[in-house]
């Protein structure tokens, strides 16, 4: 169980109750607001292909929280190959989808927070059953994300994100 005792914004110095445990990005990082004026590009909430040519995904990935049993979870984009998008959006709505084998992928998000980019990280996206996002597991590498995502990552972090996003959109 965590602690449910707030803390002191580093951004605002005001006291906030717990922080969120899971952002999401509207967008992969190459979606320009033109693009939706494109017949070739498109964007959903789970899905997006740009001039017809490059294929995302919107994943989870999901962070252990030290000293607890949630997960601190980053909703991202991960550009697949078009055959793996094809497959994907293949058995969308087919129950047992889960027991596809992982796609591999370039993380297609700039997450904050971090001193170095976490653009074309590679990745391996674990298909979840129907309802729930894929799961996007980071090549375990020195990457400060991947090295998060392998040992977890401490409230005090958690709440540094919190004070980060929130206040700087």
């Amino acid at each position: 169980m965590r602690n449910t005792s707030g803390h002191t914004c580093g951004s605002c110095g005001r006291r906030h109750e717990d922080p969120p445990l899971s952002y999401r990005t509207a967008a992969p990082a190459h979606w320009t607001d033109d693009l939706a004026d494109d017949p070739n590009s498109e964007l959903t909430s789970d899905l997006c292909v740009i001039a017809g040519r490059h294929f995302f995904i919107q994943g989870s990935l999901e962070i252990p929280i030290l000293g607890g049993d949630e997960v601190f979870a980053w909703g991202v984009w991960v550009s697949l190959s078009p055959d793996s998008f094809a497959r994907t959006t293949d058995l969308w709505d087919e129950p047992g989808r889960e027991a596809e084998r992982p796609h591999f992928g370039w993380l297609s998000t700039e997450l904050a927070g971090y001193p170095v980019s976490t653009l074309n990280l590679k990745t391996n996206v674990h298909t979840r059953p129907v309802g729930q996002k894929p799961y996007v597991e980071v090549e375990p590498t020195d990457h400060p994300l991947a090295v998060e995502q392998r040992s977890g990552i401490t409230m005090t972090r958690i709440h540094h994100l919190a004070d980060l996003l929130l206040h700087h959109p």
